[in-house]
């Protein structure tokens, strides 16, 4: 007779795939490297910290900037430390399923078991990590990580929340130079679009894209659409909205955790911001089409005047281009008249 089971929590899934992953990779024997790659010789494991840090803010990003109903924050990061044959995910390729489920939802379990089972197939990665969401779009949340010779590259990605499947992340940075580990790697991230849905804003509706589109970086002029929350056409470039430092740590006893639960860190910002320049991104005002001319109002025999509108859709910010008038008027002679 069977008996029935307890589902298990987010988190005590995600530390029994852990438990898991370290077990599995323990015994992970050496395999052939690819040889269009450098070759990392170091011969000693290291550790780093790693401190992610959004810079998600109104006066860089004031485009439909979302204050409430979720305001600007920032999902559970989830990355892997893995060998050069391996992609998490990759620029102008296909989203797998959980990268996308992630991109979408925030939902973790099906990009882990894929990572899962890249482990068991082809032994290329070696460990995963995790951190807890950070509330806030300026929010920061930190983690360490393991890696060796054989797999010294780290991947990772955060979601947006809210948006249809934007994230920010990294591909395959390797922190190995030559025989020895890099001490430092600052990452300077920008928007990546999943390419699963076709939402053009932060709060747009579930639009399911038929066929998936690759993923692809969102700049400050692509997508080229007017609506889209990320559109400032007077930019060459986005300014980056989060930042990542990877930072070597010597070596201690105590035993590799992942932290689970937000901590009163990630709920304010620590103030290690201000030490970037602060960004003010300009916002021109966006106004609708005009109007068709409204009547002739005048009496017959002498001109008259007619009038259209038209409405502001965006108002500027920033020092953004002012609105142009919003009402036109022009002579006119009536119509019909008696």
């Amino acid at each position: 007779m069977e008996t029935s089971r307890k589902p298990l929590s987010s988190s005590e899934a995600l530390r029994q795939l852990l438990v898991v992953m370290l077990t599995l990779l323990a015994a992970v024997q050496s395999m052939p490297v690819p040889t269009d790659v450098p070759m990392c010789t170091a011969s000693e494991t290291a550790q780093y910290s790693l401190t992610f840090t959004g810079k998600w803010t109104q006066a860089a990003f004031p485009k439909q900037y979302p204050v409430y109903r979720p305001p600007a924050q920032w999902s559970s990061l989830i990355g892997v430390t893995h060998s050069s044959d391996f992609h998490m995910w990759q620029s102008n390729e296909f989203a797998s399923n959980g990268v996308r489920e992630f991109a979408e939802k925030g939902e973790a379990w099906t990009v882990m078991k894929e990572v899962e089972t890249a482990g068991e197939r082809i032994q290329s990665v070696y460990g995963i990590l995790s951190a807890p969401a950070a509330v806030g779009g300026t929010g920061q949340m930190n983690t360490e990580f393991e890696v060796f010779a054989r797999h010294s590259y780290l991947s990772f990605i955060v979601r947006l929340v809210p948006s249809p499947d934007w994230f920010v992340g990294a591909d395959s940075v390797d922190l190995c130079d030559g025989d020895h580990w890099r001490d430092k790697v600052t990452l300077e991230l920008f928007p990546f679009d999943a390419g699963t849905d076709s939402g053009f804003t932060f709060s747009s509706p579930n639009f399911e894209t038929i066929p998936q589109d690759r993923i692809t970086q969102i700049t400050s002029s692509f997508p080229s659409h007017p609506a889209n929350s990320f559109f400032y056409p007077r930019l060459k470039h986005l300014p980056p909205i989060a930042k990542v430092t990877l930072t070597k740590i010597k070596k201690t006893n105590r035993i590799l955790s992942v932290p689970l639960e937000p901590t009163q860190s990630n709920l304010l910002p620590t103030g290690n911001e201000i030490e970037d320049k602060l960004i003010n991104t300009p916002l021109d005002c966006e106004v609708s089409a005009w109007s068709p001319w409204g009547l002739c109002k005048g009496k017959c025999g002498d001109s008259g005047v007619q009038h259209r509108t038209r409405y502001v859709i965006m108002q500027p910010a920033n020092n953004g281009a002012a609105c142009p008038l919003l009402e036109e008027e022009r002579k006119c002679f009536p119509d019909n008249c008696l």
